[in-house]
Formats: structure tokens, C-alpha cells, sequence
């Protein structure tokens, strides 16, 4: 807390120069199209537009450069394009007066619009929204991978290269609870995580929260990430397919009934049992390197992946709506490599299934009282068998079993009492059914570990909020929790707190607890012994409680001329995690030990655009240390996740529907602990996470083109092309050590690089 305040001390002299921007501007146009000058003059003159796309669709404006105020631009594209304009609170323009009050609203709670791209925005409750279909250009990425996409963002860090293997201020993988359509799901990504396992054309909106969330999230200790899919019915039929260098896919969107019923489906599918491309073959290359089954070479290997998702929506009067959505997500791995001169062979076998069903009611009372209901299913499985043959004869096979039924119902009271003030009231009901087992089958069956377990929760949340823009802005909350099988209540207070100190600077204050009962196994302290043996469990109030996460963050928003400059500080400690000494190393030394992490850190986050140039860099300094009882003299040092500094930085192009970004990655090598050669194979004697692997960086590029076929035509298209680390940099992104699982087994070191040179491509049609 101390570290907290002195660094915000420090920073409020920096801002404190902050002044009032200049009346006019040098701005000019030649043919652009409305919705990218309304993204200029955001910058220029720190204002908000909100607009419906019918209403500007089309329409292009031209300004000789010359100095202008806010009022003499405005009024040169109202007399060019017939569009009108009202100023809400000097600030907010709303296009064309027949905008709705829900619109000034929404667009009142944004704070930050083009966070590192358009399509992203910063809330004032300190959350982001990421609006896939409008999602601008970013380095890397061809599509606008959702979990991809997040990783940008200040304070996120993915240290092993997964699409879902990211860390949230130093939290682990497994603290970041991922929600579709209010369907909890769990699993981590296609082809062993290098692809996210949603699909970006069937997401409408995605809110990621990593501080101060609303007492409706409980369930995990880091972060949040909700996407839904569109619950609109369109006016006609929607469509677009398109394929890249690893999968294919179809989305449509389509009424059943006019104004009453629609339908939306989306399909996406590996194509790698007819080819695989050098883009796959790169993937592949990363995710088998250091096993036995690196540079196999056999046609009939399965290494595939197939998800779809269908919605329905349904409006039967104005007040009410309703929606039923479903997900599948599907992972299939039959790799099978030869040694031909031992006579033996080497299968991986793995299914991993994630299918869950969602559906919701949603009613408005009155004009001031509205209500959610919604209830869900999600079935979670995960099957893997690595066996071992030596000429017909199988001598082993490690099997790996993880089971997870979730399902809960919940309703929600919202009340707007009046302008200012509004007030929240909720109840969840949650059963989780979890189980999972390590086996090791040679001449006899060796069970490494096993459990089941079921935990009822019963969830009461409350939220109060104070609005008014010349004082401040309050949100104050609680959630109660109850775990039935457990015996235990748990409440977790919530607080945001924004103000707005001057024209251009914000402040942002926010603290939140939070308690988390199902996690995957960390299987050692020296090791992240990748996905083959990393299951989810829940906690049973002995050697696995209950992780509680306190958090507490306070930082500053400038934005004057284009330039934005955005710090948060943060400090957080978590209890009760757990963590096996040696794991699954050494069958001899697997007691689990329970223990606490603290985590230090500041985000740092600077934009400027120019013309049509948009430039950003991010910082995120990170200190976590963990401790342990029994481990290194129960002493603090430094945690897995603890990637000290971590910088990003990237320039994009935007001229017309062409787009190109380039991005530079910097981060320092995650802690590990070194071993050394003993008598009796390797030892452990210098400490825990004494070491860093060598500092990380790469350089990404994109570039992506919009075209028409005709002027008369519905059918558009796009083509794309990205590039992975341009300058094929081999990084060293995990050291760790692996046995057999046996009592006789020797514990091997496993060093693993990050992703070569990996070109990919993209083309879509939409119409």
C-alpha cells in the first residue's frame, strides 16, 4: 500500500501541467469518409461522437487545412453532408437529434474511444469494450482474435505464447474467467492454445475487466472477460465465409420472423486433414517441440479443431426479449510418431470438449425498473492418453482424465432511481461437479492422483451508483457468497470511484475482493509442465481452499490534442494458492503446499494520433512474489508469472479501406529454477526462481484491404497478411523439467522457444 501511494504521489506533479486546449486547430479532409474524420476530430478536439452506421453510411467530407474551431468544423460538415449535430454537456455530439437518450448514455460511460485501435473504448468503471466487427487493424493479427486482442492491453502478458495463456497483472492463466452468452467455459484454446477458441465474425461485444468489477462477477480472482454475441434481429439476411492459413468458416445472421425471430450460426473447422499450410506447420512446430513426437512425419496424424455456435432471439413485444444460444468447441489429437530402430512407437491421443447452452429473458418494468434472467449449462471434457509401443506390444500409457458440469441460474433488479442515482440487486445459483485423475499403466496400474468433487453456491449481490459529472461518480457493491458443501460464507466488497479533476485529466480509484474455489492443478513450484498435465479441480476447504484475491488500484487519464496518456497503479495479494513442490516429477515428493503471492505493478499506456497515422506504446512493470509453508524456509521469491517489465509499442497506416501495422514486443524472461547435475540424476539446490530466462522480443507485422466487387454489388471482400516474429528472433520461453511419472523415472530438462517466422493470410467475402 505504501509502494501504492508513493507512486501516485509521483505521478501528480507529472500531469499536473495539464491545461486548457486551444480554441482552433489546423484540420483538412480530401474525400475521407465521414466515420474517419468524426475519429480525427475525436483526437483534435477530446470530443465523442455517437451515430447510427445507416445514418453516415457513404457520405465523404472535404476541408482545405486551415484553423478551425469545434463549431466551424462542424458546421462545414453539416452544410456538406446534411447531417446534423447536438452537443451534450460540451462535450458528447449526437448525430442527427433523432438519437435516442440510450445512446447519449452509453456513449457518457466512454472515457477513451480507439484505445490502441478503433473498435476498441475504456469505460469509467475502468473496463474495456472491444467491438470485434469494428476492430481496427493491430500487429500480428490478420482476424480480430478476441483473446489476441486482449493481450495488448496494458498489464496483460501471454509469457508461453497461447491465444488463452495470458496473465492479468501477475495473476495465473487460470484466474481469468472467460463467459460466452453467459456460459461459463474452460477451454484453453485450439491447437493446444495458439488459436482463441471463439469465433471473432460471431462475437458482437467483448467487456474485459481487470480491476473493480461489478458484484454480478464472482468465481475468479483476476479478471473477466464477457462476450456476447448480437441479440438484434436483422432486417435481412447476413452472410460472409472466409478462410486463412489455418481454418475456414461461414457466419449468417438472418429474421425468421419480421421484427419478432431471428437466427444466427457461425462454423469455423481446421482444413489440416486435406493440407497444411506453412502457417500450421509453424504452430505445429512450437506446440510439439521437445517431445517425442517433434518432426513426425506421418500422413495419417489428426491435429485438428471444429467449433460453431447457434443463437436465436426472439422479441415478442417491445418491453421483452428472450435469446437460447449454444457453443461447441472441439479438439481432436491422434499423433502417432515411429522409431524405427528401437521398433517403437509414440501416440499422443487427446479429445477436449467444451459444449455449453445458454438462454436468457429480459423484460423492462417500467421506464425505470428492467430485469434479467438467465440460466446455463456447460459440460467440460478432457481426455488424453500418451502410449508407448515397442514393436506390437504396448509397455505404457500415462492417462489423463478431467470432467467439469457446470450450470447455474441467476436474476437480476435494476432501479434507476433518478439522474443521478441507480441501484442494482441480484441472485446467483451455481453447482459445480468437477473430476479429474492421473493414471500410469505399465505392468500395473499406478494412480497418481484422483479427485471429485461438487460445490453448491449461492450468490447475493447488491450495487449502488451515484452519478453526477460536476462532482464524482460512485459505484458501490457486495457480493455474499455461500458454498454449500464448504459450510462457508464469503463477502467480497466492491468500489469504483471516478472524477474528473480538469477538462483533460480523470481520476480513477477502485478496490475489490474476490474468491475463487475451482482452479487447475499447478503441478510444481519449478515448473510449468505445459498442458498435459494441467487439470481443473475445485476447492474442498483442506488441501485445496478457497483463493481469496484482494486488489486495490488508483491512476490518471490525460487526453489533450490527440494525445493520450493513461497509469494505473495497482496492488494485490492472493491466499490460499496452492502448489505441489515437485508434482507429478516425483511420485515420492508431491504433498501440496498451501500459500500467498503480492503483486506490485504499474500500466503504463501512451497514444498519439496524427493524420492518418495512429501510434501507441504500453508499459507494465510487475512484482509478484509468492510464498509458501515448507518451501524455500517459507520465505518469499519470486513468482512464475512474474514478468518484471513488459513494453509494447506500434505504428498503423490508414488510407481509405487500406490498412498496415507494425508492432514491437519487449518483455523480460520469466523466473525459473535452475538445476544442476547430481549423483543421482538432476538436483535443486540454488533457491526457488533464482533465475530468468534470457529477455523476450519480436516484431509483428499486418496489413489488410476492404474492396467492392461493383458499385451496385452487396458482396465486399477483404484480404489480409500478417507476420509473426518478422525477424524469426528465437526466444527461450519456458525451461522446465519432466519425468515419467514412476518411481524409477530420471527428471529430464525441457528448454521451449517461442513461434518462428509465421507468415499467415486472410480472405473473406461478405455480403
Amino acid at each position: 500500500m505504501k509502494k501504492l501511494i508513493n507512486s501516485i504521489l509521483l505521478i501528480l506533479p507529472v500531469l499536473a501541467f495539464s491545461q486548457e486546449e486551444a480554441n482552433k486547430f489546423y484540420i483538412n479532409f480530401e474525400s475521407e469518409k465521414i466515420e474517419n474524420a468524426f475519429d480525427l476530430i475525436e483526437d483534435i478536439y477530446d470530443v465523442r461522437f455517437s451515430y447510427k452506421d445507416e445514418i453516415i453510411k457513404g457520405k465523404t467530407v472535404n476541408l482545405k487545412k486551415e484553423k478551425r474551431s469545434l463549431t466551424q468544423v462542424l458546421k462545414a460538415i453539416e452544410t456538406q453532408t446534411g447531417l446534423s449535430f447536438e452537443i451534450v454537456a460540451s462535450r458528447y455530439i449526437i448525430v442527427n437529434k433523432s438519437e435516442s437518450e440510450v445512446n447519449i448514455q452509453e456513449l457518457d460511460k466512454i472515457i477513451i474511444n480507439s484505445y490502441l485501435t478503433k473498435g476498441i473504448s475504456k469505460r469509467k468503471d475502468g473496463s474495456y469494450q472491444i467491438s470485434p466487427k469494428d476492430l481496427g487493424i493491430l500487429p500480428g493479427l490478420t482476424e480480430p482474435d478476441v483473446l489476441e486482442s486482449i493481450q495488448l492491453l496494458p498489464g496483460v502478458v501471454s509469457p508461453n505464447e497461447t491465444a488463452s495463456g495470458f496473465l492479468v497483472r501477475g495473476g495465473k492463466m487460470d484466474q481469468n474467467r472467460l463467459i460466452w452468452d453467459g456460459i461459463n467455459i474452460y477451454h484453453k484454446g485450439h491447437l493446444f492454445g495458439m488459436i482463441s477458441p471463439f469465433n471473432p465474425n460471431a462475437t458482437k461485444d467483448v467487456t474485459f475487466i481487470n480491476k473493480g468489477s461489478h458484484p454480478r462477477y464472482g468465481e475468479r480472482a483476476s479478471s473477466v472477460i464477457s462476450m456476447r454475441t448480437n441479440s438484434e434481429i436483422e432486417d435481412e439476411l447476413k452472410a460472409q465465409i472466409g478462410f486463412n492459413g489455418i481454418s475456414a468458416d461461414a457466419f449468417i445472421e438472418a429474421p425468421i420472423i419480421k421484427d419478432k425471430l431471428g437466427i444466427q450460426a457461425s462454423i469455423r473447422s481446421s482444413y489440416t486433414d486435406l493440407y497444411q499450410s506453412y502457417t500450421f506447420d509453424r504452430l505445429a512446430d512450437k506446440v510439439f517441440e521437445s517431445t517425442k513426437i517433434e518432426n513426425g512425419d506421418n500422413p495419417n496424424n489428426d491435429f485438428s479443431f471444429l467449433d460453431f455456435n447457434v443463437k436465436l432471439n426472439y422479441q415478442p413485444n417491445a418491453n421483452n426479449s428472450l435469446y437460447a444460444s449454444m457453443i461447441s468447441i472441439d479438439n481432436q489429437l491422434n499423433y502417432t510418431v515411429f522409431d524405427i530402430d528401437n521398433d517403437q512407437s509414440f501416440n499422443d491421443l487427446m479429445l477436449i470438449k467444451n459444449t455449453g447452452y445458454g438462454m436468457g429473458w429480459e423484460t423492462q418494468w417500467n421506464s425505470k425498473l428492467s430485469q434479467h434472467t438467465s440460466a446455463f449449462f456447460s459440460e467440460y471434457k478432457l481426455n488424453y492418453n500418451f502410449i508407448t509401443s515397442e514393436g506390437e506390444t504396448q509397455v505404457s500409457d500415462f492417462e489423463k482424465r478431467n470432467v467439469i458440469f457446470d450450470s447455474g441460474i441467476s436474476t437480476e433488479f435494476v432501479q434507476h432511481i433518478n439522474t443521478n442515482n441507480s441501484a442494482t440487486l441480484g441472485y446467483q445459483f451455481v453447482l459445480k461437479d468437477v473430476a479429474y485423475a492421473f493414471l500410469n499403466t505399465a505392468n500395473l496400474q499406478f494412480v497418481l492422483d484422483e479427485d471429485k468433487t461438487v460445490v453448491k453456491t449461492h450468490s447475493l449481490y447488491g450495487n449502488y451508483e451515484y452519478k453526477n459529472p460536476k462532482l464524482f461518480e460512485l459505484s458501490l457493491g457486495l457480493r455474499v457468497n455461500y458454498f454449500d458443501e464448504l459450510d462457508t460464507f464469503r463477502f467480497e466488497p466492491r468500489l469504483l470511484f471516478y472524477k474528473q479533476l480538469l477538462r483533460n485529466l480523470k481520476l480513477q480509484i477502485s478496490g475489490e475482493i474476490k474468491n475463487q474455489i475451482i482452479s487447475e492443478i499447478d503441478e510444481t513450484i519449478i515448473s510449468d509442465l505445459s498442458l498435459e498435465n494441467r487439470v481443473w479441480r475445485l476447492a474442498n476447504g483442506n488441501e485445496f481452499p478457497i483463493i481469496n484475491s484482494k486488489q486495490v488500484s488508483a491512476g490518471f487519464i490525460f487526453t489533450n490534442n490527440g494525445w493520450t496518456i493513461d497509469i494505473d497503479n495497482y496492488y494485490k495479494t492472493l491466499n490460499d494458492i496452492t502448489a505441489l513442490s515437485f508434482g507429478f516429477l516425483n511420485p515420492n515428493n508431491s504433498a501440496f503446499n498451501i500459500g500467498e503471492q503480492r503483486i506490485y505493478g504499474v500500466d503504463v499506456y501512451v497514444r498519439k494520433r496524427f493524420n492518418r497515422f495512429n501510434s501507441w506504446l504500453s508499459y507494465a512493470f510487475n512484482n509478484s512474489e509468492s510464498k509458501y509453508q515448507n518451501l524455500n524456509n517459507t520465505e518469499f521469491f519470486d513468482s512464475r508469472s512474474n514478468v518484471r517489465h513488459a513494453f509494447t509499442a506500434s505504428l498503423s497506416y490508414k488510407l481509405s479501406n487500406f490498412q498496415v501495422a507494425l508492432g514491437w514486443r519487449w518483455q523480460t524472461g520469466k523466473p525459473y529454477t535452475a538445476s544442476t547435475n547430481g549423483i543421482n540424476g538432476l538436483e535443486f539446490n540454488d533457491g526457488i526462481n533464482t533465475n530468468r530466462l534470457p529477455n523476450y522480443h519480436r516484431l509483428d507485422l499486418s496489413s489488410t484491404y476492404k474492396f467492392k466487387f461493383s458499385e451496385d454489388s452487396k458482396l465486399r471482400a477483404k484480404v489480409g497478411f500478417s507476420i509473426r516474429n518478422v525477424y524469426d528472433n528465437k526466444n527461450l520461453i519456458s525451461r522446465e523439467y519432466r519425468g515419467n511419472n514412476d518411481l524409477n523415472s530420471d527428471i529430464e530438462l525441457i528448454d521451449r522457444f517461442s513461434i518462428g517466422f509465421a507468415p499467415n493470410i486472410l480472405f473473406r467475402l461478405y455480403w
